[in-house]
């Protein structure tokens, strides 16, 4: 396996999760702030996909900045396959959590006339909009393990 950016225990593999953390962690903060998210099913399925995300994402940066600390890249096989499932898996369901809460967002918000919830519908929007942007970081990680997986 060969060590490029993004690898597990380099720089650019923890910002990355620090990324996918800070992300997920902005989504939930923006849309928990909001008093009635519970009523939309696709928002508590964000809030739940941001929270695994949030959880293995911290737990790979830390696993990234004691690799850096040691002077050591990951690169054992069934570790790295460990880092291929734990990313498609919490890859895709961001991406649904993310695409359900988007279409809730315009469709009720938008197609349905305008919002009556006032600031609440912009705290909704930004909320998809970090889940966006975690999901984004992650399917580049995702991706980055693959690779891996395949040249190994």
């Amino acid at each position: 396996m060969k060590n490029f950016s993004g690898t597990p225990g380099t720089f650019l593999g923890m910002i990355l999760r620090i990324a996918q953390f800070s992300f997920a962690a902005g989504s939930i903060a923006s849309i928990a702030t909001t008093p009635s998210f519970f009523n939309f099913t696709a928002f508590c399925y964000l809030i739940a996909s941001m929270a695994l995300q949030i959880i293995w994402s911290f737990a790979l940066a830390l696993l990234d900045a004691y690799a850096l600390v040691r002077k050591k890249v990951l690169l054992n096989p069934v570790l790295i396959s460990l880092f291929v499932v734990g990313d498609w898996v919490t890859a895709t369901l961001s991406l649904a959590a993310a695409s359900a809460s988007a279409g809730i967002t315009v469709l009720y918000f938008h197609d349905m006339g305008n919002c009556n919830f006032g600031e609440e519908c912009q705290k909704y929007q930004i909320s998809v909009a970090f889940a966006f942007m975690s999901w984004i970081s992650i399917s580049i990680s995702s991706l980055i393990m693959l690779w891996l997986l395949a040249a190994g």
